[in-house]
């Protein structure tokens, strides 16, 4: 056995099916038209439609009423619950770039806030954009420290 004698199992694989030769006479079966059928759109060179054409018919895109409203102006903070901040160590001082390197933050967008979520169990200096209520009465109850930016 040679390596020009491998191929595919029986009735599998595309490795056995030759190529389609178009327009290479009418004996092949795909000469003339070579498969395009006579007149039309697409039997034109370059002949194709947009995504999405229907034919004229109005397009679904088009069909379907808008809904909803992008508020350009909203501010997209980085969340952080409170829970998480048990991995420091007591009395630390908590910052976004000290959250960014311990990966608690990937990217800081409009900057961070901490929500309230969990429980708080040391004492913490934390210093963030914004924070939730509940996250500030927590924070303080432990003993921390509540710093805007």
């Amino acid at each position: 056995m040679k390596l020009h004698d491998i191929g595919p199992n029986n009735g599998g694989g595309s490795l056995n099916q030759k190529r389609k030769r178009l327009g290479r006479g009418t004996a092949t079966g795909q000469g003339k038209t070579a498969g395009r059928g006579q007149d039309g759109q697409n039997s034109r060179s370059g002949g194709k439609v947009r995504p999405g054409f229907e034919g004229g018919q109005m397009p679904l895109y088009r069909r379907l009423p808008k809904r909803g409203f992008t508020n350009i102006f909203a501010k997209d903070f980085a969340i952080v619950n409170i829970e998480d901040l048990n991995r420091f160590d007591e009395n630390a001082v908590i910052t976004p770039e000290l959250l960014k390197e311990s990966g608690l933050v990937k990217k800081f967008k409009d900057g961070v806030k901490i929500l309230g979520n969990g429980e708080i169990n040391k004492i913490l200096t934390v210093k963030a954009n914004k924070f939730s209520k509940t996250a500030a009465e927590k924070i303080e109850a432990a003993g921390g420290k509540v710093e805007v930016i």
